[in-house]
C-alpha cells in the first residue's frame, strides 16, 4: 500500500513540477517578448551579457531552422519516453535525482514545443555576448541543467542495477506482478 503510495507521489511530483517550470517558462517569454521585441537589447553587463529578443525557427544557432514538424514530433517522443520512465521508476528516495532530471527535461521539452506549436517558432531572450553564446530561454536552461544532471547520475550515483526497471523483459515484468 505504502509503495503504490509513494508511486502516486512520485507521478503527481512529476506532473505539477513540469507544470510549474513550464508556466515559469512561459511567463519569462512573455515579459521578454512584450518589454524587448523589436527594442534595443537590455543590458545588464556591457560587452558580456544582456537581454535581447530572438525568433528561433531552429534549434541552437538556428540549425535545422524551418524544421517545425520535426521538432513537435520529437518533442512528442521524447515526452511520452521520459514519462514512461517516471511511470516505471522505483518509487523510493535513491529515484529522486532521476525524477528531477525528468521533470527539468519535461519541462524544457514543453515549454519550447508550446513556442513551436504556437507561434512556429521559439522565443529566447538571454544572451552572453561576451562569447556570443546563442540567444536562449528558461526551457533551454532546464534542458541543459538536466543533461548536466544526467551525466553527473549516470557516472557517479546510479549502477546499472539501479535502471533494471527500465528493461522490458519478461524477467522484469514478472519481478513486478509479483511485488
Amino acid at each position: 500500500m505504502e509503495n503504490k503510495k509513494n508511486k502516486h507521489m512520485f507521478l503527481w511530483i512529476y506532473l505539477v513540477g513540469v507544470a510549474g517550470l513550464v508556466l515559469l517558462d512561459q511567463i519569462t517569454k512573455i515579459i521578454a517578448e512584450k518589454h524587448l521585441y523589436n527594442q534595443k537589447p537590455f543590458v545588464i553587463i556591457d560587452g558580456v551579457f544582456e537581454f535581447s529578443y530572438l525568433r528561433n525557427e531552429g534549434a541552437a544557432w538556428g540549425l535545422f531552422s524551418g524544421q517545425r514538424v520535426f521538432f513537435l514530433i520529437i518533442t512528442v517522443v521524447l515526452f511520452i519516453v521520459v514519462s514512461y520512465v517516471v511511470f516505471r521508476m522505483p518509487s523510493i528516495k535513491k529515484m529522486i535525482p532521476l525524477e528531477m532530471f525528468c521533470v527539468l527535461l519535461g519541462a524544457g521539452a514543453i515549454g519550447n514545443f508550446i513556442d513551436r506549436l504556437l507561434f512556429g517558432y521559439v522565443r529566447d531572450f538571454v544572451y552572453f555576448k561576451l562569447i556570443n553564446f546563442p540567444v536562449f530561454n528558461v526551457a533551454d536552461c532546464y534542458v541543459t541543467v538536466s543533461v548536466i544532471l544526467f551525466i553527473i547520475l549516470v557516472f557517479f550515483i546510479y549502477r546499472e542495477s539501479d535502471m533494471e526497471f527500465l528493461k522490458l523483459s519478461k524477467e522484469n515484468t514478472n519481478q513486478e506482478n509479483e511485488s
